[in-house]
């Protein structure tokens, strides 16, 4: 949503605005453009003014004639161009901060409400009383949340034993699904990130208050992979050919979840360091929704392989990220806390992130323009983990590994 649709088209900037439930001030960006405007033709005018005038000086010096009259005329538009240059510069700042915070647009299929769009397998019925995870990950020793508030604080988790091989099976089965079955290039990032970085993709300014910053250093522990996956190619402009660019990594992440409460901070449902692989598409703006909805079909694959229930919801245009257009949600059922948890956001940014970032490309016939970008969890820990504990726990209090997964855990069938 740049400067250019709010001038030409400020109906439907404020229409996009509304619908986000933004408060950035549309009307102090507007009055700004308008200042903007108005200071660089008067400074325009000025250099012009200056320009006559110091070739007038220039031939009377040349001629041997008097022009201290032409002289200080020009010292005084001199003086007029530096003062109208610092008010364009302060206008142009003040608009810049506050352009800084305005959203992506919104694709026409978002809505002011979320609706579920598909739904697949039905909730397993148990004939006995199934266990949240926490009870029973203690009770099979695969997590350790004691030791963990221990180690370091609350919100964290220790994976043990067959944990910690569970935990890496859905790692390495989700690279290797994607990269193998969908054809990704795997990157392995770092897990810091400096601000240019997550200007770019959107986390900063809006969710500061949600990262990890270094206290020495000028680094964030990164929130996902998405900002270092997209700002591979910040500042370069990348041959129309090399499209569609598809990338996945694996990454923990870091949020700090302030404000969360209530029944998300138990167990290990909302924790400020998680696993995530995370995909990354750089496409043509004509392919961008196509791309969407095929990685969202590439992220339900890999719970339908897992054998997890899961509802796909298409996010409130409120509730989507600053930096998308659309998102989908993908929820996979769990049992024992008896609700559906997120395990992975599926987003459309369009162009916002390339724009911010100058990622640009050279098309076929000379011409550069902005890709679209996207990006998806594929899928989110350890979310993923609750669900496979809650879904597949047997009355003997096992729980039974997921097919997939076996080659991944040396053949192990069950945990017990």
């Amino acid at each position: 949503m740049d400067i250019k649709l709010i001038r030409e088209n400020p109906d439907k900037a404020r229409q996009i605005l509304a619908l986000r439930r933004c408060k950035v001030d549309i009307e102090r960006i507007i009055a700004l453009d308008a200042d903007r405007r108005r200071l660089a033709r008067e400074r325009d005018d000025a250099r012009f003014r200056q320009r006559r005038i110091s070739e007038a000086v220039g031939q009377a010096k040349k001629e041997r004639r008097a022009c201290d009259e032409d002289v200080a005329r020009a010292r005084e538009a001199s003086e007029q161009v530096k003062r109208l240059d610092a008010e364009v510069s302060r206008v142009e700042g003040e608009q810049a901060e506050l352009a800084r915070l305005l959203p992506n647009v919104v694709h026409p299929s978002v809505t002011a409400e979320e609706e579920t769009v598909a739904q697949w397998g039905e909730p397993r019925k148990f004939d006995f009383q199934p266990l949240a995870h926490w009870d029973l990950g203690e009770a099979l020793g695969v997590i350790d949340l004691e030791a963990a508030a221990r180690l370091a604080g609350s919100r964290f988790v220790v994976f043990k034993g067959k944990g910690a091989l569970l935990e890496r099976a859905l790692i390495n089965y989700f690279l290797d699904t994607n990269v193998r079955r969908y054809g990704y290039t795997e990157v392995a990032p770092p897990a810091l990130a400096n601000a240019a970085t997550l200007e770019a993709t959107g986390q900063l300014p809006h969710l500061e208050s949600e990262m990890y910053a270094m206290r020495d250093d000028a680094y964030y522990l990164v929130p996902t992979a998405e900002p270092q996956l997209v700002n591979y190619h910040r500042g370069e402009t990348v041959p129309e050919s090399s499209l569609p660019i598809k990338y996945v990594a694996y990454t923990p992440c870091f949020r700090r979840e302030a404000g969360s409460y209530g029944r998300d901070v138990r167990g290990m449902i909302r924790i400020h360091q998680f696993d995530k692989v995370e995909l990354v598409r750089i496409v043509h703006p004509q392919q961008s929704y196509e791309a969407l909805e095929e990685m969202r079909q590439e992220a339900e694959s890999l719970l339908r392989d897992l054998e997890i229930p899961y509802r796909v919801k298409r996010l409130a245009a409120w509730d989507i990220a600053y930096q998308s257009a659309k998102t989908y949600d993908l929820d996979a059922w769990s049992p024992g806390v008896d609700r559906w948890l997120e395990v992975s956001s599926v987003s459309d940014c369009e162009d916002y992130q390339t724009k911010r970032g100058s990622i640009r490309v050279k098309g076929r016939d000379g011409k550069t323009f902005h890709p679209h970008a996207l990006n998806g969890s594929a899928l989110a820990l350890p979310r993923v983990f609750v669900s496979i504990l809650e879904n597949f726990q047997q009355a003997d209090g096992s729980v039974v590994v997921p097919a997939v997964l076996r080659p991944y855990m040396h053949g192990l069938e069950r945990i017990s």
